[in-house]
Formats: structure tokens, sequence, C-alpha cells
């Protein structure tokens, strides 16, 4: 009997022996295996907190124009931006312990697991925010072991990396409330039309209640079920801590205002402008199609709605319903190149073509100020004459020949002023300066004006003959608008990523690519075709718009066979329109030739009817004096038009015009009579 149990006590010993050495064995492996994913989790690093978010777009007044999303609202807020009332309501019914665990609730966790035990299956949840939060961002949301075990080494590395606060800030922007939306933010503003920090308890509460099953919970699903989930998560606050029963009560039965209506649920504004600034952000900026879709950037753009909105109403108001002849339309602040409007078409659903960026076309005459800039530049002014006259060209080279036409094949058959043949845009006298000049010189030119298609090497270049685009045209003559200083077109001032940090932001040049004395020239130049003065031959181009005009205006129109063009500023403003059809067709109807002009400034007059009208100052190195304009001399006292002219300083003209000698007929001036004074006694009592 002693020996049995002798021999019983010895192999309970060896049993025990061997429990021991497997439990330690078993607890030196987890212990290894712990500490091995600690350190993997640690050589991993800080998981990446993306999540897809809706891109905004900016006016310059800060108004949302525009947003891109996958049907997903989702707006990034801080923390301190959260009203603590949701902070509280979410801590109490998701996760107590929060900032107490290290990002798993071991009692929790040990309930849930009984319970699946128990089922046979994952019928139960115990995940803390962490865990939700590693779900939300990496992992699909089906219950299995193997979706389980990655949710938790996910949920090791944020806690590992990330403290408390950027958690839960990353939680509350992300969990989803129905109805598209996904975060506390666009939450706020779809059920209550409010900002996620001005939530009230009451409403807090009930927001708080929805993630939990967004499809019973919401209140637009069903409000009673909706009202006892609140009052659990009001139960729970208390309970731990957060409120008392008197404000529980008072949050309980409080009315609340629902919206049902996401922030920027009615959008379009400018679809034409937002299409060129998401190309800028791709090609300009190098941002990646995903991240201007779903990478929750801030785009603050240059565009001023007021202006936007008479751009688009002007061209519909003026160009006929029936008619199908397209715009494009570009205006700019010439002092730092912002567009503040642009138009790329008259229907953007039936045709997202951008006119404005996309479209090159022919400008026409709108190509002489260039041309005439180079010329000053060469020893030209505004004086200097040559014959306008049906001219053909012979070249040598390949015994070509080129004969440019004037308007109505009309000419003056005489000199005249490089002034007087940029307001009547004679074509002759401009072939002639580009020869002159060298066919090479428009084209360098054309570079500094910021044009960037290419300029075909030809005669008839001076005319306007390769093609060019809108925003590009708009942009050359802000150069001459600003005195010379380089501006590129901007459309984006700055963009802020997800979390508000400024990852781009727009800075000026201060580069003079033109020389200011000759741009003021050219800008007064350009005043001509409003100034009757400057009549000969032909009327200046802009007569028809002068009577509609309240200020001054620099300008030149442009007109080939299949478009039509206009383009002019003032000190403060450029803006370009350019018309015609798509597909090329010849422009033939007498208002449909008029359409660029009136837009042009119908534009102008109420984008400027509230600034001062102001005059184009002289810059230093010019002069202004009074010329002749038919011959570009100095005026005399008998010649009966008088223009004053601006000339670079030492380029004006010295010989005074002799013309119009004898002209005036002059009357012998015969002595006043003297009338006889009467006594004062006569002025008195009369004769």
């Amino acid at each position: 009997m002693e020996l049995m149990t002798d021999q019983r006590f010895r192999k309970t010993i060896k049993y025990l022996r061997a429990l021991i050495f497997f439990g330690l064995a078993g607890l030196a492996l987890a212990t290894v295996l712990y500490f091995s994913l600690i350190g993997y989790a640690k050589l991993q690093g800080p998981p990446e907190l993306a999540v897809p978010q809706s891109t905004l777009y900016f006016s310059d007044d800060g108004t949302v124009i525009g947003e891109s999303n996958s049907g997903q609202k989702r707006y990034w807020v801080s923390l301190k931006d959260i009203s603590p009332h949701l902070i509280d309501a979410t801590i109490s019914i998701e996760d107590k312990s929060f900032f107490a665990h290290n990002g798993f609730d071991y009692k929790r966790i040990a309930g849930a697991a009984l319970a699946d035990v128990k089922a046979m299956s994952k019928v139960q949840g115990a995940s803390t925010i962490t865990q939700q939060y590693a779900r939300n961002l990496y992992l699909a949301h089906e219950k299995t072991w193997k979706r389980k075990a990655v949710e938790a080494f996910y949920t090791l590395r944020l806690e590992m990396n990330y403290s408390k606060d950027e958690i839960l800030e990353g939680y509350l922007n992300t969990i989803y409330y129905g109805n598209g939306a996904y975060g506390v933010q666009a939450a706020s503003r779809y059920y209550f039309g409010k900002d996620a920090k001005d939530l009230s308890l009451a409403e807090a509460s009930m927001l708080a209640g929805i993630p939990k099953g967004p499809n019973i919970y919401s209140p637009f699903a069903s409000m009673e079920k909706a009202k006892q989930r609140q009052q659990t998560v009001l139960y729970t606050m208390k309970a731990n801590g957060f409120i008392d029963e008197l404000t529980a009560e008072k949050a309980k039965i409080e009315k609340l205002q629902l919206v049902g209506k996401h922030q920027h649920g009615q959008l379009g504004s400018a679809p034409y402008f937002q299409d060129a600034v998401r190309n800028a952000l791709k090609n300009s900026l190098n941002f990646d199609d995903r991240t201007i879709s779903l990478g929750g950037l801030k785009v603050y753009t240059t565009l001023n709605l007021e202006q936007q909105e008479i751009a688009e109403k002007t061209i519909s108001n003026m160009i006929s319903s029936d008619s199908e002849i397209q715009a494009g339309f570009v205006a700019m602040n010439p002092k730092n190149g912002y567009v503040k409007a642009l138009v790329g078409g008259r229907n953007y659903e039936e045709s997202p073509f951008n006119r404005a960026v996309q479209a090159v076309r022919q400008p026409g005459s709108t190509m002489k100020p260039l041309l005439y800039y180079a010329a000053l530049e060469n020893g030209f002014t505004p004086s200097t004459t040559m014959k306008s006259q049906l001219t053909t060209f012979m070249f040598d080279d390949d015994r070509s020949e080129y004969t440019p036409h004037n308007f109505n094949n009309k000419y003056a058959n005489a000199d005249i002023t490089m002034a007087q043949a940029l307001a009547v845009s004679d074509n002759v006298y401009a072939v002639k300066t580009h020869l002159f000049l060298g066919e090479e010189t428009l084209i360098e030119t054309a570079k500094r004006f910021g044009i960037t298609t290419k300029m075909e090497k030809v005669p008839s270049l001076a005319l306007g003959t390769s093609g060019v685009r809108v925003i590009e045209m708009a942009n050359a003559y802000s150069m001459l608008a600003n005195g010379g200083k380089k501006v590129a077109p901007v459309l984006i001032k700055r963009v802020e990523n997800h979390r508000g940090d400024v990852i781009y932001e727009y800075q000026p040049e201060d580069a003079e690519v033109l020389k200011p004395e000759v741009a003021s020239v050219m800008t007064h130049m350009l005043t001509g075709i409003f100034d009757k003065k400057l009549n000969g031959y032909a009327s200046v181009t802009g007569s028809t718009l002068i009577k509609k005009m309240t200020r001054p205006y620099a300008a030149k129109s442009g007109t080939t066979e299949t478009d039509s063009w206009m383009i002019g500023y003032t000190p403060q403003l450029v803006s370009a329109v350019w018309t015609g059809y798509d597909k090329g067709k010849p422009i033939e109807l007498p208002v449909e030739k008029s359409y660029a002009k009136n837009i042009w400034l119908d534009f102008m007059e109420k984008a400027l009817d509230n600034e001062p009208a102001k005059k184009f100052k002289a810059a230093k190195g010019t002069v202004a004096v009074y010329v002749d304009p038919a011959n570009g001399k100095l005026a005399a006292d008998d010649c009966p038009v008088k223009r004053l002219t601006y000339f670079q300083t030492g380029t004006e003209p010295t010989e005074y015009c002799t013309d119009h000698l004898g002209d005036v007929e002059f009357k012998e001036e015969k002595p006043e009579k003297k009338k006889e004074k009467k006594p004062w006694y006569k002025r008195l009592f009369g004769n």
C-alpha cells in the first residue's frame, strides 16, 4: 500500500514537473513572441493615418465653390474644434476606459470571448476606440479571427506611435454616421446644420449613438430608435460621471432641429475654372489623382465670385440662344496674375471642353500690340510713318509672295503713323513692321510676353495667324497693364492638407521683363482705339463702344475669318474674350462679329462699377507732347486736331506740323471803339 502511494506521489511529481516545464517554456515562448511582436511593431513605425476625404475648393473670399468626393463626405477637424459633449458621449458609450488602457480592454475581451465560445461563432465585440480606428483605417469589417488578429497588430502600432488625443481625433474624423457622412464635422453639418464644435449635449448624445447602427439609429431612419439610443448614451454619461441627473433629463427632452442636408450639397460654381484648377494641381503642382480627389485638401483659389457671375451672365445675355457661337473668357488682376473669372464655354454640361485654356485659336490683330512693343524697343515711335497701300511682298528665297489686305480693302494710300495704324488696325503697316524687324523678333517677343504656343515664322504672324490660348493673351496684356512686370496666370493661392498644414503657397516673382517706359507708351497707344482723333481712312476700331464707356481703357480687337477677339484693361483689371465656332466655321453675321467687343465692355463696366476710374500713369522715362495725329509731328497752333501722345524720353518729335499753315482765315482786327462815359447825373436821371 505504501509502495503504491509512493509510486503515485512520484508520478504526480513527474507530471507537475512536466507541467511546470511546459508552462515555463510556454511563458518564455509567449514572452519572446510578445517582445518580438513589440519589436516588429516598433520597426514598422507609425502607420499612416490618411483616409479618403473630400477636397474642397474655395473662392478668394473663402466661399466653398466645389468639392471632390466619391459619395463620402469627409472634413477633418482638430480635437479642439469638436464639442466636449460629443467627446464625452463617444468615450462613455464606446470605450469608457480609453485613457487608461493600452489599446485593449482585457476585461471586455474576456467577456466577449466567453460569449463567442458559447455561441460557437463571433457574435459579440469588445473593440476599443483604438481598435475601431485601426479597423476603419486599414481593414475590412467582416467578423473573422484573422481580421481580429491583424486589427490587434495595427492597434498596437497606433498606441505605440500616437498619443491618445491623436487617436481619438482620428477616430472621430473617420467613423461613419450614416447618410454618406464620415466623421463628426460632416455628420454635424448634415444632421444639425452646424459645426462639430457647436453641438449641444442633446445633439452630441444623439450623434454619438448613431455609429453602432447608422441604418437603425439615424433619426432619419427612425426617430423612436434614435431617441432610445440617445437615452442610453446619456445614461452611460451619467454613470461615468460626465453629467448629472438633471442635465441628462434636460438633454433628453430638448427638441432637436434636424437639417438632413450636406454642407456643400449644391455646388457647381465656375465649373470650367474648377477644371482648370484640378489640372493645375496635377500638372503644375504634381499632386496625384487620388490626393486631388480624396486627399482632404483645401484649395484656396483666386476666383472672384462676383466677377465670375458677371462674366457668365454677360456671355449668356449677349449671345443669342439660337447661335452656335462659342466663347472663351478670362479676367485677371494684372498686378499678380490672379485669375478672377474664367468661362470656357456657354454650357459646361453640354461641352466641358475649356475654350479659355485648351482651345488654340488665331488671335488676329490682338497680336499687334506685341509686335509694336518690339518696334518701340527697336527705334520706332508712335509717330513713325509708313505708307498704307495695297502691297505685295516678294520673297527671294522661295519666290513666294504675300499680299495682306485691310478690312473692306480700304487703304490710306498715304503715310500713316504707328499710333493711327494701331487704332484703325492697318494690316499693311503691321506686316511692313514685322518684316522690317525680322520675323524672329515677334516670335521672341511673344515668348517674353508669356506666350507658350508655337509661333510660325511667316509674314502673316503680324496679323495673328498663329494660334494662341485666351489665357495666354490675357496674361500678355497683363504685362503691359502692370508696367512690364512678369506675371503668369495664377489659379491657386494656397493648398492645405487635411490637417490644415500649408503644403503649397504661391510666391510671386518680382522680375521686370519689359521696359516700363516702353510698356507705358504701348498702353497709351492702345487707348487710341477709343479716340476719334485718330480716325483716318477708317474709323478707330473701338468707335462703337465709346459712348458706353465710363472710364479710360486700353484695348485691341482682333478678327479673322473664324475668330473674333477683344482684349483690354484698366490699371486694375484685364479681360480677354474670344468668340467663334468650335469647328472653325466662318463668322458671317454682323451681330456675331460684334459679340466679343460687347461682352468685353459689358463685363469691364459691371466688374469695375464700384471701383475708382483710374487713369494710366506715365512711367518714368516717358514724355507727353501734343502731336498732329495725321502726321505725328508736333502740333502747331493752327493744327485743327491735336492729340496728347506719349513717347520714350528723347524719341519725341522735334519737327512742328506745317500742313495747316494758311488754313485759317485771319480777319483784320479793328480797334475797339471806346464808349463815352456819361456824367454821373446823366446816368442817374437819364438823358
